[in-house]
């Protein structure tokens, strides 16, 4: 995996921590969690990009 689609799967797996975190100390959310999937897209989308 090249740098920048590693870089982008360690901010998905940061941003997935954070978002947990969030839930639990302030409850939840769907704004938070709705921008994490989009990250989670966006990182799946880099990743294949970078395999073809």
């Amino acid at each position: 995996m090249p740098g920048s689609a590693r870089t982008m799967a360690v901010c998905t797996v940061c941003g997935l921590v954070a978002a947990t975190a969030y839930t639990v100390a302030l409850g939840g959310n769907g704004w938070v969690w709705f921008l994490w999937v989009l990250l989670a897209l966006l990182t799946v989308g880099v990743v294949t990009a970078r395999r073809i």
